[in-house]
């Protein structure tokens, strides 16, 4: 019964495919698990990351047709998507990393980051101050009880964790300074979701 807060919304960001898309990106894929939602919904999907490790994971789990690359997003060639997708990495890179996401997109593409930022606003912290922390709870309750029917916990190995220090405010800021149009809402286990319409 894998899980964790990045996977709770995989629903959500492919809401935000556009109709009609053929290409998808997905940044910082890790293990490959949001790459492989994007190709069972019919994408060609590329998917880049930093770590061998992680790569070699989700070659190893498939399917063929999707693409991995190991490299870092800010130095590598990109190519033109209908779909571009940042699950919980653009912390590890320069904010202004989206503007090089947004040139790859096609017209009528969409970039969708799901990323991590600390409160700032009294709306912030009624989210994640307080309603976050009991359903995070209950969340790893139930992940619990289901890693111990089902085995134990997922074997596959976890893309590496880095701390973050971008606040909520910080996030609007530059997202309405390099995203012109684009949309800020946070959401519960502390993340938000940025989504841009080319």
């Amino acid at each position: 019964m894998p899980f964790d807060h990045n996977h709770a919304y995989h629903r959500l960001l492919l809401r935000h495919v556009p109709a009609g898309a053929r290409t998808a990106l997905d940044v910082g894929c890790g293990a490959g698990r949001f790459a492989r939602r994007l190709a069972a919904a019919g994408l060609s999907v590329e998917g880049i990351d930093p770590s061998g490790e992680m790569i070699a994971v989700a070659r190893a789990l498939g399917p063929e047709t999707i693409t991995y690359r190991h490299a870092d997003v800010t130095t590598a060639e990109l190519g033109r998507y209908d779909f571009v997708s940042c699950l919980a990495s653009l912390h590890h890179v320069p904010f202004e990393t989206v503007t090089k996401l947004r040139a790859a997109l096609n017209p009528g593409g969409v970039l969708a980051v799901l990323g991590l930022a600390k409160p700032r606003s009294v709306a912030d912290w009624v989210k994640w101050g307080l309603l976050a922390p009991p359903v995070n709870l209950a969340a790893r309750l139930v992940v619990a009880a289901g890693d111990r029917l089902n085995g134990g916990p997922d074997p596959v190995a976890t893309a590496p964790v880095r701390a973050w220090d971008t606040t909520m405010t910080q996030v609007r800021h530059d997202s309405a300074r390099l995203l012109p149009g684009s949309s800020v809402r946070p959401l519960l286990f502390f993340r938000y979701l940025l989504v841009y319409r080319a």
